[in-house]
């Protein structure tokens, strides 16, 4: 018997497969140059999902439902809705990229992620936890590698799957490991289980590590980050800027509920190690960045080194912590997406990825020049932006939890990332075009850049302006967590 709560704990996931069969059925009947629409579509159908699971998939108190595998918690509900805004807003992005535009597949794809995503901000159990994270993983491995006659792409869907599977097999012994030693899998008896001493520090320790291992990949932190610049520049451009955002994401939602709600008995040994590896993550990633020329690679190490910055809230082990990286996320998915767009829009036009080709690109599109500068502004942690927000509670739960080193190494990398940051728009708006014709050479945009990125750029102006709804909600989901 279905009830209420359960049919409301999973609408946004039975939403968005019933979008994926409408697609599914209707996408082979348009002509070849109506199924770019598709993209239309699928934008249009996860924001119907996404108001519709506003009005009829609210959670009330923190409830366990389908016999305990998926938790209907404001924390759960909080990042489907971030998850599935990335998704309409990378669905717009796909529709003028010649190689995935009109591929329904590209599409259906996306949706399954969007699918497993959902279920691994949810998950209770950690068999519904790794299902989860597989179906989110596979349909982005074939994404990644999804221009077949392109080398570069098929190398990074080649090693992402390969890294992704090693990965998850060492994640998953971790999880046998945990049944084996206290015969459950639910998160929410196994803080119970570890406290009333079932396993050994040294055990829990080793265990930890395993799963560190799985979660470490799918955030990029050091030293698993190692797959991301190669597949960020391999991949097509709005995938490599939905991996950076709606799955770095999703590795965190999973991270701050496994830390939190299970292995809190075991903070004093897990939060130092964490706290080291994000000191690492930070100064490893603004380091590698300073040496990019390619905008996609320069953004891929960037990420890395966000992630860091967000470690810091989960380290807190704190509401405020846990607060502070649910709002974290919300800006970087509006802010890196829209540089991701950013990079789509003008690619598209000109074929070009390095730096210094950007030259001059204020001139050419006054525009996509402004937005450039929030995104990269916002991303160097400069007010007005979300990111100078985000940052701000991020450290404020540093200091608050007594880490104030590490925060301190999180200004200085803040610091040397507004150096590399700067530098992108320095070519903006100080440098001219060789031949000095910019006039000549204009970006246009397509509606549907102009519809996402002018979506994205106010969300990055709004998270860091009126900021108090935001992070009012993040509060709300970081609550269901103590």
């Amino acid at each position: 018997m279905i009830s209420s709560t359960m049919f409301a704990s999973i609408l946004p996931e039975i939403l968005i497969l019933v979008l994926a069969i409408l697609i599914f059925i209707v996408e082979p009947f348009w002509k070849d140059e109506k199924r770019r629409n598709v993209g239309w579509l699928t934008a249009g159908g996860l924001l119907a999902a996404m108001i519709l699971s506003f009005i009829f998939g609210q959670p009330g108190e923190p409830t366990a439902t389908l016999g305990g595998m998926v938790r209907f918690d404001w924390l759960g509900f909080f990042f489907k809705m971030l998850f599935m805004f990335a998704g309409a807003a990378t669905a717009l992005l796909f529709m003028d990229n010649e190689k995935i535009g009109r591929r329904g597949e590209a599409y259906l794809l996306l949706l399954a992620s969007l699918l497993g995503m959902n279920l691994m901000a949810a998950s209770a159990d950690l068999v519904m936890l790794y299902l989860a994270i597989e179906t989110t993983s596979i349909p982005l491995y074939i994404l990644s590698g999804f221009m077949l006659t392109d080398g570069k792409s098929t190398e990074a869907g080649f090693k992402y799957l390969l890294f992704g599977a090693m990965s998850s097999a060492i994640m998953l012994y971790g999880f046998s490991l945990v049944f084996g030693f206290t015969g459950t899998t639910s998160l929410y008896q196994l803080a119970g289980m570890l406290n009333a001493g079932s396993l050994s520090l040294t055990a829990a320790f080793g265990i930890l590590a395993l799963i560190l291992v799985g979660l470490g990949f799918k955030v990029s932190i050091v030293p698993f980050h190692f797959w991301a610049p190669d597949v960020y520049e391999g991949a097509p451009t709005p995938i490599s800027g939905f991996l950076s955002t709606a799955s770095k994401a999703a590795g965190f939602a999973v991270l701050v509920r496994l830390f939190f709600v299970a292995f809190p008995g075991y903070a004093a040994s897990w939060t130092l190690v964490l706290a080291i590896l994000s000191a690492v993550t930070m100064t490893v990633g603004n380091l590698l960045t300073l040496q990019q020329t390619n905008i996609k690679r320069l953004l891929a190490y960037s990420s890395i080194a966000h992630a860091g910055y967000a470690l810091i809230g989960v380290v807190a082990l704190t509401q405020l912590g846990a607060a502070s990286v649910i709002f974290y996320l919300a800006a970087y998915i509006a802010t890196n997406l829209l540089a991701f767009g950013i990079v789509m829009a003008f690619s598209r036009v000109t074929g070009l990825e390095e730096i210094k080709d950007y030259a001059g690109l204020s001139r050419r599109s006054p525009w996509l020049g402004l937005m450039m500068l929030a995104a990269f502004l916002s991303l160097a942690g400069m007010p007005p932006f979300g990111g100078f927000v985000a940052k701000v509670f991020v450290f404020a739960a540093g200091v608050q939890a007594g880490y104030v080193w590490l925060v301190i190494v999180g200004i200085i990398n803040s610091i040397i990332g507004v150096y590399y940051y700067l530098n992108v728009l320095k070519f903006v708006y100080l440098y001219r075009m060789p031949n000095e014709d910019e006039e000549n050479h204009p970006v246009p945009l397509t509606r549907p850049y102009v519809i996402a990125l002018a979506v994205l750029a106010l969300g990055v102006i709004l998270i860091g302006t009126v900021f108090a709804p935001w992070f009012g909600w993040s509060d709300a989901a970081a609550l269901n967590l103590f």
